[in-house]
């Protein structure tokens, strides 16, 4: 919402949208995808620019960083609905993959899977950080000057 810090607005923004995308994995291909969007897609458009115009961003910097925030959110929801394995069972997979190759084939995956993807590991807790990283980025675009964030 225009008026609120860019930051906030836009990391909640991010969390709805990947939570209704988490329910509905279908959708990510049909938005933004018709010549004559609606209402609901236009106010949420102009919800986003005007948080960012608001805030100390300039028409470019803010065109940028809603392509950049939108293709984190629609490019995980895409990958975390591709993954053919979820909660314990991702160290199972991982290690099944791994198992039908031959050993030191893939050295920095192995170690990986070792040190990372073991009980409790869920892609999904990528998201938050994925997302700060990308804000961090976002506001390195502000226009000098602008209030804080």
């Amino acid at each position: 919402m225009p008026g609120r810090p860019w930051r906030s607005e836009l990391a909640r923004r991010c969390r709805s949208a990947r939570a209704a995308l988490t329910r509905h994995p279908w959708a990510v291909p049909l938005l933004d995808s018709r010549r004559r969007p609606g209402p609901a897609t236009l106010a949420h458009h102009d919800a986003v620019l005007g948080t960012l115009l608001c805030d100390g961003y300039d028409a470019r910097a803010a065109g940028h960083a809603f392509a950049l925030v939108d293709a984190f959110v629609y490019g995980f929801a895409l990958q975390e609905a591709a993954i053919p394995f979820a909660g314990d069972s991702v160290a199972d997979g991982a290690r099944e993959i791994l198992g039908g190759v031959a050993e030191g084939a893939y050295p920095h995956l192995e170690r990986f899977t070792a040190e990372r993807i073991g009980p409790g590991y869920a892609f999904a807790d990528e998201f938050d950080v994925g997302l700060d990283l990308v804000l961090d980025a976002v506001g390195t675009l502000r226009s000098p000057g602008g209030r804080a964030g």
